[in-house]
C-alpha cells in the first residue's frame, strides 16, 4: 500500500478542532518499518523517519512539526504551552491555536480528546500500564483544571489490539482490579488459562468514571489489519503510527 491515508475520528468535534490517524501505507521506510513509520526510536533510518513525518505533515495539512513526547507507560501529562520537546510522558493537552498534540502506537490506544467548544484538545497513549494506572484520568483532570467543564468534554479510540488478539497474564488482570473490582468486565479467560484483554473497553469504562459521557472510535484491530497498521504483538520490530490533534490558528 503506497497511498498515505488517514483516518478521520468519528466524532463531533467543533470545526476548529482538526484529528487524524494515521495508516502505515504512503511513506518510503522499508523492511520491518515499512512504510510510513513515525517513531524515531524503533531503529527505523533517521532520514526515512524524517521524509515520512514530512509527508505527513503535508497531507494532514499540519500547522507545525507535533510536539512529539518520550513515552514511558505511565500518567504523566505535558501542556504543549509549555513543554519542551521530547518530554517523557504519555499525553499531551493544549489550548494554544496551533499546537500538534500526538501520540505514537503500535498497538497501545491512543486516545484523543477536545471539548464542544473547540477550545481545548489533547492526546493520550494509553497501554494496559498507563491506562492501569490512570493516564486517562490525568489527561481529563488537566483539561478540567485548565477551565473545561468534564460534560463538555468528548473523546475518540483510535486503532489498538482488539480483544481477540490480547492475551495476557494474571499480573496485568490483577493490577486492573486492584484499583477497580468491575474491571473483571474487561477480561475473558480463554483455553489455555490466560485472559483476553479488551482494552478499549476498559478504557471507556474508565473515562465513563472520569465523567467523560461520550466516547467515539475503538472499531480498528491493529493486530488483524496488517495491511494499515503497525502491530508490536504481531510483528515484534515494526514501525508505528500516529494519532494528532490540534486546534485551527486564527489566519
Amino acid at each position: 500500500m503506497n497511498e498515505l491515508l488517514l483516518i478521520r475520528p468519528d466524532w463531533p468535534a467543533p470545526a476548529a478542532v482538526h484529528a487524524f490517524a494515521t495508516t502505515r501505507g504512503g511513506g518510503v521506510s522499508s523492511g520491518a518499518w515499512a512504510s510510513l513509520n513515525l517513531g524515531d526510536h524503533v531503529e527505523d533510518d533517521p532520514a526515512a523517519v524524517a521524509e515520512n513525518r514530512r509527508r505527513l505533515s503535508h497531507a494532514a495539512g499540519l500547522p507545525r512539526e507535533p510536539r512529539w513526547l518520550v513515552q514511558v507507560h505511565g500518567r504523566a501529562v505535558a501542556d504543549a504551552a509549555v513543554a519542551p520537546r521530547r518530554t517523557p510522558a504519555d499525553a499531551m493537552v493544549s489550548r494554544l491555536p496551533g499546537a500538534v498534540c500526538a501520540v505514537l502506537s503500535a498497538d497501545c490506544l491512543p486516545v484523543l480528546f477536545c471539548d464542544e467548544r473547540g477550545s481545548c484538545v489533547a492526546a493520550a497513549h494509553a497501554g494496559w500500564r498507563g491506562l492501569a494506572a490512570g493516564v486517562l484520568e490525568a489527561t481529563v483532570a488537566a483539561l478540567v483544571a485548565g477551565g473545561t467543564r468534564t460534560r463538555e468534554l468528548m473523546a475518540w479510540i483510535g486503532p489498538a489490539i482488539g480483544a481477540a488478539a490480547y492475551e495476557v497474564g494474571e499480573e496485568v488482570r490483577s493490577a486492573f482490579l486492584a484499583v477497580d473490582a468491575g474491571a473483571a468486565a474487561g477480561f475473558s479467560a480463554n483455553a489455555r488459562g490466560r485472559w483476553q484483554l479488551d482494552l478499549a473497553g476498559l478504557a471507556r469504562r474508565r473515562l465513563a468514571a472520569a465523567g467523560i459521557g461520550r466516547v467515539y472510535g475503538g472499531q480498528h484491530c491493529t493486530y488483524s489489519d496488517p495491511q494499515r497498521f503497525f502491530s508490536h504483538r504481531r510483528d515484534g520490530r515494526c514501525g508505528r503510527q500516529a494519532a494528532l490533534v490540534w486546534i485551527e490558528a486564527p489566519c
